[in-house]
């Protein structure tokens, strides 16, 4: 069963899919682009890759699709639904990503481009282990994670309910380090949305 917040998230970008995509268009300085060609990089074409709130077919998952077995996760079904039509050459799973469950030592690789930010941040250290399992050894994680303090909040946002939880960087690293993960890159990158400045933490690390 999703978390309420969770589902309140989904619900939210359901009714804002098409608002989002024009503010999300807006952003400047967007380093999504170069940390997802990072992945690809690092990846042989064919494998296995799994993105976590995968949203309505963007294009980072255009990208991994046309070079690997992609499978986008997202709870929001009217994300999925445009993502399946954007991207058929994709699978989709309709999951809540805290609880969906992936076969261990399955995947190549974990992607994730601001959706654990939506996460209960007390779920996130559960969430990276349960990542680590998934994972084949030496397969890799690219998100981006909040970069402050945020136990909790709840509101509006572009016009919807929605949720955002975070941690400081340096909790993220312990986590991560707790979960099994050795960070390769390890990031904080400001990048100005429609409203102001926003800082997130990203991260590539190795199972």
């Amino acid at each position: 069963m999703s978390d309420p917040r969770t589902a309140l998230v989904a619900g939210g970008y359901d009714a804002m899919i098409d608002t989002w995509e024009a503010w999300k268009d807006r952003i400047e300085d967007d380093p999504r682009a170069e940390w997802c060609k990072e992945l690809l990089d690092r990846l042989a074409p064919g494998a296995v890759v799994v993105e976590l709130g995968c949203g309505g077919g963007t294009p980072e998952t255009r990208a991994l699709a046309g070079r690997f077995r992609l499978t986008g996760v997202d709870l929001s079904a009217a994300q999925l639904a445009r993502a399946r039509v954007r991207v058929p050459e994709a699978d989709y799973l309709h999951a809540d990503l805290t609880t969906v469950e992936l076969e261990a030592d399955s995947l190549d690789a974990v992607a994730s481009f601001y959706a654990l930010n939506h996460v209960p941040r007390e779920l996130l250290g559960r969430l990276f282990s349960r990542i680590n399992t998934w994972l084949r050894s030496g397969g890799l994680l690219l998100t981006t994670l909040g970069a402050s303090d945020v136990p909790g909040w709840t509101g509006e946002f572009l016009g919807a309910p929605s949720f955002f939880s975070g941690y400081p960087p340096e909790t993220n690293r312990r986590l991560l380090d707790e979960a099994g993960f050795t960070l390769v890159r390890d990031e904080l990158v400001t990048i100005r949305e429609p409203e102001g400045d926003a800082t997130f933490h990203w991260v590539l690390a190795r199972s």
